[in-house]
């Protein structure tokens, strides 16, 4: 049995009452792990004026794979404690494909009348390192009746090429669509390579079938017709908006689960989280749902070539998001570590 070395970063608000949920999980499994804890976060930026410590890429790249809850508070800048974190982490570890599944679950209300889970599995594919969130621009004259704000979005060939051959591969293994999301009619030059990228990818893979879709109308499309869809690919602000809607889509964000992957890089962890945030309205309540945290840990075992064992998480999920208990968001009244002792209950029957 392999052993895995995991950072746990509980991170802010209810990403630490979710991440006690996904490592009871994970250790009802029996695996072989070291799990180390990580204080990073709003309350370490408070106590040092930085998100992580200087040498964080030296210890994550010590680690097999990082589950994290969620990092942010409103007592932190939200552009510092994202790009002091988790956009520092994607782009220097290259952690380009940003991976999230969005399936209804039996026994899960959806918002959408007539939808049940036979209509919504799709699987998004973000480019997660460059695009709108490249970070290149920069202020001027601030303060001043003249004040510029620039933002460049970034689209190389290299990096378009490699998350959209990725989206293909996993098409390959599911039901054979792959629906690109662009806005080259507006956008005339980065959504342009994109779609020119696309199409000499889309030539390879014969058994896939590729179209192209305006994100304004995908988003209509999501809502219409989900069940028309299956992998989406899409740059990094697009797959952003995108996912937040496929979430509610599948239940709430409190469903939605994550891996930032870097495919084919050795030595490299992965990054698995929740996509909910560190929700502070709800945070210290013990209300939060922690399926997606738990669904994502599925993710990282899958990832560390524990196919039985991931399986065995989404299962346990699948039973308890159809027997119960459920939390509030779902329409249940349990409460995060009621869950959370589901879920474990089932994994070590």
């Amino acid at each position: 049995m392999a052993r895995h070395r995991i950072a746990l970063l509980p991170g802010d608000g209810v990403g630490i009452e979710v991440t006690v949920e996904a490592r009871k999980v994970v250790d009802a499994l029996g695996l072989e792990i070291d799990w180390t804890e990580l204080d990073w976060g709003s309350d370490h930026w408070h106590r040092t004026g930085s998100m992580m410590p200087p040498d964080w890429e030296a210890v994550l790249l010590a680690h097999d794979a990082c589950l994290m809850g969620a990092c942010g508070r409103p007592d932190v800048p939200d552009q510092v404690s994202l790009w002091g974190l988790i956009l520092a982490i994607r782009q220097r570890l290259d952690l380009w494909a940003n991976v999230r599944p969005a399936r209804l679950l039996d026994g899960v209300p959806c918002p959408l009348a007539g939808k049940g889970p036979a209509d919504i599995d799709m699987l998004f594919v973000r480019e997660n390192t460059e695009g709108e969130y490249a970070g290149v621009g920069g202020r001027a004259h601030q303060g001043l009746a003249q004040e510029v704000g620039i933002e460049t979005s970034v689209f190389t060939r290299h990096g378009v090429e490699r998350v959209v051959r990725y989206a293909f591969g996993l098409a390959s293994a599911r039901k054979g669509v792959v629906t690109s999301a662009t806005k080259s009619n507006a956008s005339r030059y980065g959504y342009v390579l994109w779609d020119e990228v696309c199409a000499e990818v889309a030539a390879e893979h014969p058994d896939v079938r590729y179209e192209r879709v305006l994100v304004d109308a995908l988003a209509a499309r999501m809502v219409r017709s989900p069940e028309s869809l299956d992998v989406v690919v899409a740059s990094n602000l697009f797959a952003d908006i995108l996912t937040d809607l496929a979430a509610a889509v599948q239940g709430g964000m409190g469903m939605a689960a994550s891996a930032n992957l870097a495919p084919g890089a050795n030595g490299v962890p992965g990054l698995f989280e929740p996509v909910h945030g560190s929700a502070p309205d709800i945070a210290g309540q013990g209300i939060g749902n922690p399926c997606g945290a738990i669904w994502s840990t599925a993710l990282m075992l899958e990832h560390l070539g524990e196919h039985e064992a991931s399986a065995r998480i989404v299962g346990a999920l699948e039973a308890v998001c159809r027997d119960g208990p459920r939390t509030r968001d779902i329409g249940g009244t349990a409460t995060t570590a009621e869950v959370g002792d589901a879920v474990t209950a089932r994994v070590a029957a």
